[in-house]
């Protein structure tokens, strides 16, 4: 992997984008491949009937939940450790209210693996979108629609701009749901906090805005590198448990400015990347990276792209 040292952030020497290899014995391998061959029909089975039919219906959020809760417990997902800062234990049920994302807040997530927006739609059922470096404005997604993103290469620029919709947009045509953001706009394996694209900074001051770290034991079912389809199927189904530690900080507001739509318009004609200095991207990047015990990178999308050209000649040259 020494020819992908360029990709690391140079302060920290972290490669965020190199896949996570977890260590087997040949009877793990043994093990693993029995156990994934038992539950890949019931992976197949679950996912595919949300996929392609229950997301679709008019079921309500409450069998929605159910159902991608089945998906994680096919997955082995039997134990998840949450802790929300500044509430002890035993307490959280009193204080949920103003403790936990709710209707006309925005969660701001770590992005490694596709269990983050799978258990983030469990728990919170919300509206997902895409941000990109060069415009504040996001695009809303279905939750199909962005697992199938942490398998694709990077983007600077959405595909159609005339999806794109503001951040106080959207929060007041859906008061009533949550919006998720990924800032970091592409996936990681974990080990760092990329910078941040700009779409946080025009929320509005007065929303709630709840950072929340996701890992997982073992990590190597995060996707850093787009196709890995199979590698994380295996990770996936061929051990018996995995555990997602949740941690939620505590609330920030964009209290430095004001949100203003026009100022994040998309210029399909620029490929400028938007810069965003201070203000609420940096207080989530530092509440990202402490809850996540991880270290804010110098990288972003830009550099992840390069990686993923890097990583496609040398797959092509092994091949």
């Amino acid at each position: 992997m020494e020819k992908f040292s360029s990709f690391r952030d140079r302060g920290t020497q972290i490669a965020p984008f190199l896949p996570i290899h977890g260590p087997r014995t040949n009877w793990e391998k043994t093990y693993g491949f029995i156990m994934f061959l038992l539950r890949l029909p019931f992976f197949i089975s679950v996912v595919g009937s949300y996929l392609f039919v229950i997301h679709w219906l008019p079921v309500g959020s409450l069998v929605r939940k159910a159902w991608l809760w089945s998906i994680l417990g096919v997955c082995g997902v039997w134990w998840v450790d949450l802790q929300v800062e500044g509430v002890r234990r035993g307490t959280l049920a009193r204080q949920a209210k103003a403790k936990l994302p709710g209707p006309g807040s925005i969660i701001v997530s770590s992005y490694t693996s596709p269990l983050d927006a799978i258990y983030l739609a469990a728990i919170f059922d919300p509206i997902f979108t895409t941000s990109y470096p060069t415009t504040k404005l996001v695009e809303r997604v279905s939750l199909p629609v962005f697992l199938w993103r942490y398998f694709t290469p990077p983007c600077l620029r959405p595909a159609e701009p005339s999806d794109l919709i503001s951040i106080p947009d959207l929060l007041k045509k859906k008061p009533n749901r949550t919006i998720l953001l990924f800032p970091e706009a592409t996936p990681t394996n974990g080990r760092g906090i990329l910078r941040f694209t700009p779409a946080l900074s025009t929320a509005p001051p007065k929303t709630k805005i709840f950072p929340i770290s996701l890992k997982y034991s073992p990590a190597d079912i995060t996707t850093p590198v787009p196709n890995a389809y199979m590698k994380f199927l295996w990770s996936l189904l061929s051990r018996p448990t995995h555990c997602i530690r949740v941690r939620i900080a505590e609330t920030i507001f964009n209290n430095e400015n004001t949100a203003r739509t026009k100022s994040g318009e998309y210029d399909s004609s620029s490929d400028t990347m938007v810069e965003e200095q201070g203000g609420i991207c940096e207080r989530g990047s530092e509440a990202l990276a402490r809850i996540g015990r991880i270290k804010r990178l110098n990288l972003g999308v830009q550099e992840k792209i390069g990686f993923v050209q890097a990583w496609q000649r040398r797959n092509r040259v092994m091949g």
